[in-house]
């Protein structure tokens, strides 16, 4: 069973938003057997859009839209949406209902006519009651091909997605078993990887497919398999990822279902009864708001301080001046003082600092654009590496993030 993705909107092609809706719609359509065949993105232009369902709907069983369905002139989607099906719009009681109760909820002033005029809808769509926003999902039928229209707001497709969506997919489709599984890896590059594992993934039974999704310090390994059997297909993928497991433990943090690298460190340091800090000057927490995206990160987590500035390196931190007179502000010396002064100041197990010139200009270093130094302190001591990340500010931030969780459980590991 295919699928194609059509995404709405001026504001996505001119790069002004960054489409989010694709990947996940993709990622949950793929959980439950559906293939994705295709993601087009249209203007909000008529023409472009019912030639993108046409097209769609020579190749896809399952067409799902996002976007153009707000109250506002550029919003055509609904209207579109009734020309393509030779429909008009009518009004549905139930959508004024929901529309007037939701302002009611959220103690808003009366809706605008503009407002429920989103009660308008394809006669003879199944309407998608939207419980979060003022416009409803509409799910039509055309030959032997679906076609379903959701918000673009994030959050209100999501939830029309997984409460009204998936579930009339799986009713109305018969589709096959697809089961991804990733493993996370941090430390060596995919051509190393693939060297040191060649044999076994030359092994790999037809039906096994392996793929290497490398991104800045890190390569994440997933094995996918489809088929009619979930328990056989599962344990087949299951078994293979055990091997790859085993054979790259060194490098593997966990399965990226079930865990990112921040939150992997967390565990081993909670299992361990210790704590950690971070002392962030080129990465500009980025290390920290990475520690926090999961939950319970508390247990371990102490907190971090960003000393952008030189100065607060001294007088917040506790650097020496004379060291970063010395050395330079971006220096092995000032990195590792930092972590030792962040591991005294928060009185954490560890502590991570960062210090380097992310670009485009050198500021107050001395290096080129794209040094940093990175340092781990310990309760046994403090090591660090000094490193060349290039000269794009986003990849040196992303590098350095990276490459401290890298150094940090080794650290873990080794006490």
């Amino acid at each position: 069973m295919l699928a194609e993705i059509i995404t709405i909107g001026d504001e996505i092609l001119i790069g002004q938003i960054v489409d989010t809706n694709s990947a996940y719609i993709s990622k949950e359509l793929t959980k439950i057997g559906v293939k994705v065949y295709q993601i087009t993105s249209v203007q909000d232009d008529r023409e472009h859009i019912l030639q993108a369902l046409e097209e769609a709907k020579q190749h896809a069983n399952l067409v799902v839209l996002t976007g153009g369905l707000g109250p506002t002139k550029d919003d055509i989607t609904k209207q579109t949406f009734c020309d393509f099906f030779h429909d008009q719009l009518m009004e549905n009681q139930s959508v004024v209902e929901n529309i007037r109760q939701l302002f009611k909820n959220y103690h808003l002033p009366k809706p605008l006519p503009a407002n429920l005029q989103q009660a308008m809808v394809p006669s003879k769509a199944t309407i998608l009651m939207n419980l979060y926003g003022t416009a409803p999902g509409m799910w039509m039928e055309n030959d032997n091909t679906v076609f379903v229209a959701l918000p673009g707001v994030p959050y209100e497709m999501k939830h029309l997605l997984n409460g009204e969506v998936l579930p009339r997919v799986v009713k109305h489709f018969s589709r096959p078993f697809i089961y991804h599984k990733t493993l996370l890896t941090y430390g060596l590059g995919e051509s190393a990887i693939s060297q040191r594992i060649s044999g076994w993934e030359d092994d790999l039974p037809p039906n096994l497919r392996l793929a290497y999704l490398p991104s800045l310090g890190k390569v994440r390994l997933r094995i996918s398999a489809t088929g009619t059997n979930e328990k056989t297909l599962k344990e087949e993928v299951d078994t293979k990822m055990e091997e790859l497991h085993n054979m790259l433990q060194d490098i593997a943090v966990g399965f990226e279902e079930e865990t990112s690298m921040a939150e992997r460190l967390g565990q081993l340091l909670v299992a361990k009864g210790q704590s950690y800090s971070v002392a962030e000057s080129c990465s500009g927490g980025r290390i920290a708001s990475e520690i926090t995206q999961y939950a319970g990160a508390s247990a371990a987590f102490m907190g971090g301080i960003i000393p952008y500035d030189t100065r607060l390196k001294t007088t917040i931190l506790g650097v020496p001046q004379e060291i970063i007179d010395e050395h330079n502000v971006v220096s092995i010396p000032v990195a590792e003082a930092m972590a030792k002064q962040c591991r005294k100041l928060f009185e954490s197990d560890y502590s991570i600092a960062t210090t380097g010139i992310a670009g485009p200009t050198k500021g107050d270093g001395q290096e080129e654009v794209g040094t940093v130094c990175i340092a781990i302190a310990s309760p046994t001591g403090v090591v660090s590496e000094k490193f060349h990340f290039g000269k794009d500010r986003y990849r040196v931030i992303e590098k350095t993030a990276n490459k401290a969780f890298e150094m940090l459980r080794k650290e873990i590991l080794k006490n």
